[in-house]
């Protein structure tokens, strides 16, 4: 059992008002809120030990240094990664997504497959439609059912020996469905390619474990996970980092430098070239701490008591219906009342001090499949409550009368 009152008061912008209201924050999935734990890091930072890192001998540079690699250790720890330099940190989970594309731009050749599916952000499309541009790969697409799921028998056939790279997110920011990731992966490797798993809504309700999953690449952002915007992880199997070439050159990733050649760091330096989010680095650290301090099984179970009580209460209203009804699903609901633009209900939502997601949630194709201009998404996260739903609930009870 969570201790919500002591965890709320965790997080002091939960107790602020929005146009007269009390907040209630349903757009975890966009970005989480961030506890006073972290907070204090991240003022620790700029207060005590502000200092670039890995170059300086002076004792601030030394101790920004530690900490930063401490981190490390951590996010290392937490997704249980073999090695530390097998985690590379990335503005996000975008910029690990596009420094993995990148470097697979010199490993394809014209005639090489690779696969996407229909339920990804924007983020896990692009990148790789751009890869296709610049290879003459050709790009396949695993489709979607009704219920936002994956038809994974078509996956099944669609995997063959040119198949070189499968990218999946491992839940829809959009749905909340939880793909198989672990059927897709063993699957992919039977035919030699190599997996990307976007774990960017999957950090904040699930622990997991690249080593257990056998995932080649895993990514997510810290600020899905409580933590600070601009700092995220790209993990990769060592192997796959070594064979990749660096994504930007400049300071940090070389070895050593002349007007002749150049030779690069080893591993993880080789891509983190310039100075990074230091202090960004540290927090997200900081932040894994604090989320296992509460606990992933805790977390995901009163979750999931969220998503069915805001299931159940929400569907009690006439003409609103729920896109995304997997079995396997985490704490997302997106929703439309009948004739009435997401946009307009999202308004009135924020009115009453509501904060939801309208849209197309950068998942437009998924809102191509249902032909719709997009939904209203409410996301709960560990520190919302049922009373919050509560309020949800009237809210869209109020839209629907006042915009019909």
């Amino acid at each position: 059992m969570l201790d919500l009152d002591r965890i709320r008061k965790d997080f002091p912008i939960l107790t602020r008002e929005v146009n007269g209201k009390p907040l209630v924050y349903f757009d975890n999935a966009a970005t989480s809120q961030t506890p006073q734990q972290v907070i204090d890091v991240i003022v620790d930072y700029y207060s005590n030990y502000n200092a670039n890192i890995h170059r300086g001998v002076h004792a601030l540079s030394q101790e920004a240094t530690d900490k930063y690699e401490e981190a490390r250790q951590i996010i290392q720890k937490h997704f249980n990664a073999k090695h530390a330099h097998e985690i590379i940190y990335t503005s996000g989970t975008t910029h690990s997504i596009n420094l993995v594309a990148n470097g697979f731009s010199a490993l394809l050749k014209k005639g090489d497959e690779i696969i996407v599916s229909a339920l990804e952000h924007h983020s896990n499309i692009v990148p790789w439609q751009m890869l296709c541009e610049r290879t003459g790969a050709v790009l396949k697409v695993i489709p979607m059912n009704q219920n936002g799921e994956l038809e994974i028998s078509v996956y099944d056939t669609l995997l063959n020996n040119n198949t070189k790279l499968v990218f999946v997110n491992h839940i829809s920011n959009a749905l909340g469905t939880i793909n198989p990731i672990e059927h897709i992966i063993e699957k992919a490797h039977q035919f030699g390619a190599a997996v990307l798993i976007d774990g960017a809504q999957a950090s904040p309700h699930i622990k997991p474990d690249v080593q257990a999953l056998d995932v080649d690449f895993y990514v997510t952002s810290a600020h899905k996970i409580c933590g600070p915007t601009g700092v995220g992880m790209l993990y990769g199997k060592e192997a796959w980092l070594k064979k990749l070439p660096p994504y930007q050159g400049g300071g940090e990733m070389i070895a050593e430098v002349t007007f002749e050649k150049t030779t690069y760091a080893g591993l993880p330096h080789k891509f983190e070239a310039g100075t990074p989010n230091i202090c960004g680095g540290i927090a997200f650290g900081a932040a894994l701490d604090y989320m296992n301090s509460i606990g992933f099984n805790a977390i995901a179970n009163y979750e999931n008591e969220l998503l069915e009580y805001g299931t159940e209460k929400l569907l009690e209203i006439e003409g609103l219906k729920i896109y995304g009804t997997s079995k396997h699903k985490t704490s997302v609901i997106s929703f439309n009342l009948d004739g009435i633009h997401p946009y307009d209900v999202g308004t009135i939502l924020d009115k009453l001090g509501i904060a939801v997601r309208t849209g197309h949630h950068c998942a437009q194709p998924i809102m191509n499949y249902f032909n719709i201009p997009g939904t209203v998404r409410a996301s709960f996260a560990f520190y919302n409550t049922k009373a919050e739903i509560d309020v949800l609930v009237a809210g869209v009870k109020k839209a629907k009368m006042m915009l019909s």
